[in-house]
């Protein structure tokens, strides 16, 4: 008798349409003593390499295909992970444009020891996905379902219009978006 495989797939509502779960990504180290400075903390450069690992596998499994780094911004570092401590790195998508990803990233410490786990840090990257040619190529559309993805969702656009006017790709005049945070429309009456 032939046994037959069977394999369960996750369901999203299309091909062209994925969820922030479909791309979740948590990504364990182990902090040692090349990874630290003279004060036993995780270097800030080191957690970025990683970060930057996790957030690029998750842009990999929205898109499924190559991704490279666009940007890298809002990193806030707010607790130091000490030596022998674990990192947690979880990363997902936020948004998907047309051709790039925004990734959400949190990190967070553990001490075993003291039998704790700590917000260390909290940042955005942005990958945009390349075809066969190294071109960029279209990225599936993202459904946020809980209320941080929908609120991260919301935010991601102004987040792009601040990364693309910096950058200078973006006039001011035209990132709506943003503007409307700081003037709102006026009111008719």
């Amino acid at each position: 008798m032939e046994r037959q495989a069977s394999f369960t797939f996750a369901q999203t509502p299309d091909m062209n349409t994925k969820k922030p779960s479909d791309s979740y990504t948590m990504m364990t180290e182990l902090v040692l003593p090349n990874d630290t400075n003279v004060y036993g903390n995780l270097m800030g450069g080191r957690l970025m390499y990683w970060m930057d690992i996790a957030a690029a596998i998750a842009a990999q499994r929205h898109c499924n295909a190559p991704v490279v780094t666009a940007s890298v911004d809002n990193i806030s570092f707010e607790n130091p992970i000490k030596l022998g401590n674990t990192v947690h790195i979880e990363a997902s998508v936020s948004r998907a444009f047309t051709t790039s990803m925004e990734v959400h990233l949190k990190v967070w410490g553990e001490d075993f020891t003291q039998h704790y786990k700590y917000k260390s840090n909290e940042a955005y990257y942005t990958f945009v996905a390349l075809d066969p040619n190294r071109k960029p190529r279209q990225v599936p559309q993202l459904l946020p379902e809980t209320e941080e993805e929908k609120t991260l969702f919301e935010g991601a656009l102004r987040r792009r219009q601040v990364r693309l006017i910096l950058g200078g790709k973006m006039n001011p005049d035209d990132a709506a978006e943003l503007k409307a945070l700081f003037f709102p429309p006026a009111s008719k009456s």
